[in-house]
């Protein structure tokens, strides 16, 4: 038996690595022409398939040529990163800012792959900020903090204008707002640096701060290795091992299961040393509350709110600022749960959302990327999910609709926030935060500053996500399956929450630590109270 085991082991062990050559193998060779003139029609028909209202912000002619001109654009073999160069433009051009695609990854054996992990990449501790045309660095989280202020003038000897407007053709608001492209791009900028590479173990950026210009190299080097680069450490002196006491013991276990459960209560995120969510009350009467929320994931959110709002109101905050600037959305039930500690009267949170199919959830779990166990699992369950998904789906005027918990009237916490909210928001805000931004403002609950949001005021496309492999070139594409609308609408189509000030911040704010739309609202709670 133990022999049949190993054997059995060894073959798994050998198509592992020869599954993992040959996918290597694969992604970096050249494609015919007519296998990726498929993987286009495949494209074409999944997005057709499975997304609720592709023509929405482009006519049904005018995609249907787009994609017949990329079909016959493609004279000659390419690899899967140039079919992605030629195909991220076309789907972009769709205006459907969840519609993603994906660039297929180098794989590791699993012994490579081990070492890969316990490694980080220094490129990683930057972060950049795309203002008036130029990508400058805002933060770092390492000791090279002289780096913070300085603009990136070349990659790997590239331009950095000429990766912008490459990659800004690769992107997709919803709609035709045009905000969200400077803050994502600053936001994600090694993410689409790294799109069309096959694997990055190092680069080098080169940086230009006042009259002087200099070059950086950013390598993948061990986590051990690099906190002991942040920790100052006395070779000569040796650890000294300090024993506790039984109550000392007990009360540090007590302060570290505290501090487990603000962690997970704030969604606190190690690699970035920040919490998702936070409170802090500014000036020494608390009557100003500001409440930064990076994104509507992660964490007990319901806790954090239920806690946030009780500490406000035993303050007796009178304004309450929402930052939502670079938060990309998330959970709807998050936002949901947030709208109902600041409504002032019973409210529907969302329409139904419309669908392509009655059994939505299934169509979408049910993708050529899900491995064989997770088929199998959703196949022992799919009686339940159809069951589900029938009950919840129901067809008016031809078309298919979803009922969410929150498509419900609903009436507002007993305790809510009866004071003055300003909301601030840029083009990175997106999805959950656009929705969000559409109750606050179309029930007149908020003062908006900042600049136009990046998701669209009227609809998104998200819910759920089909994320489907293209056969041949492997790249993956993620489609939205559900069309979720909030009760208000505004004309024209297409264009995302504006401020009722706009407020953007410029190069001098971002290099001298400023922060202009924060400052405008506290300027002005300063002079209403004067």
């Amino acid at each position: 038996m133990k022999k049949q085991l190993l054997l059995l082991f060894l073959i798994l062990f050998c198509a592992s690595c020869s599954s993992v050559k040959k996918h290597n193998e694969h992604i970096t060779s050249l494609h015919t022409v007519a296998a990726l003139q498929k993987d286009v029609d495949k494209a074409y028909t999944q997005l057709k398939k499975h997304h609720p209202n592709i023509n929405l912000y482009i006519a049904k002619e005018r995609l249907d040529f787009k994609f017949d001109s990329l079909k016959k654009s493609i004279d000659k073999p390419l690899t899967s990163y140039a079919f992605y160069a030629k195909i991220s433009p076309v789907i972009a051009s769709i205006r459907q800012g969840h519609i993603n695609v994906y660039t297929p990854k180098k794989q590791f054996k699993r012994k490579a792959y081990k070492a890969l992990i316990k490694k980080d990449f220094t490129i990683n501790d930057l972060d950049f900020d795309y203002i008036e045309k130029e990508l400058i660095v805002t933060n770092i989280r390492s000791q090279d903090s002289f780096l913070i202020g300085s603009e990136v003038i070349k990659v790997d000897g590239q331009d950095i204008n000429e990766l912008i407007n490459t990659y800004k053709s690769r992107m997709a608001s919803d709609g035709f707002n045009t905000t969200l492209y400077d803050r994502v791009l600053g936001k994600r900028f090694a993410n689409y640096y790294y799109s069309d590479k096959f694997f990055i173990d190092s680069l080098q950026i080169t940086f230009q701060k006042k009259d002087s210009v200099f070059n950086r190299n950013f390598k993948r080097i061990e986590k051990d290795e690099k906190q002991a680069d942040t920790i100052i450490k006395d070779s000569l002196q040796k650890d000294i091992i300090v024993k506790l006491s039984k109550e000392e013991r007990k009360a540090k276990k007590k302060k570290e299961k505290l501090i487990r459960k603000h962690n997970l209560v704030y969604g606190y995120v190690k690699s970035r040393k920040e919490y998702t969510r936070n409170l802090e009350f500014i000036g020494k009467d608390s009557t100003v509350a500001y409440m930064k929320i990076r994104g509507f994931m992660g964490g007990r959110y319901k806790t954090f709110y239920e806690e946030i709002f009780k500490k406000i109101d035993s303050s007796k905050t009178e304004n309450l600022i929402i930052d939502l600037r670079d938060n990309g959305g998330g959970s709807l039930a998050e936002i949901a749960q947030l709208y109902s500690y600041l409504a002032e009267e019973p409210y529907r949170f969302l329409e139904p959302a419309e669908v392509n199919s009655r059994i939505p959830f299934l169509k979408a779990f049910m993708s050529n990327t899900e491995s064989t166990g997770i088929k199998i699992l959703l196949g022992t369950f799919s009686p339940f999910i159809i069951t589900h998904n029938w009950i919840k789906t129901k067809k008016e005027a031809g078309k298919l609709y979803y009922k969410f918990k929150q498509t419900k009237e609903v009436t507002p916490k007993e305790k809510s926030f009866k004071g003055a909210v300003y909301v601030l928001i840029n083009g990175h805000s997106f999805s959950a935060s656009s929705v969000l931004s559409n109750q606050l403002q179309a029930n007149k609950r908020a003062v908006f500053v900042g600049e136009e949001t990046g998701g669209a005021y009227n609809s998104t496309v998200a819910g759920i996500f089909k994320i489907y492999e293209l056969p041949e070139s492997k790249l993956k594409i993620r489609i939205g399956v559900m069309q979720l609308e909030t009760p208000h609408k505004q004309k024209p189509e297409g264009y995302g929450v504006k401020p009722d000030y706009i407020i953007l911040p410029t190069i001098k704010d971002r290099k001298e630590n400023n922060d202009p739309e924060l400052n405008f609202v506290l300027n002005t709670i300063e002079n209403k109270n004067n």
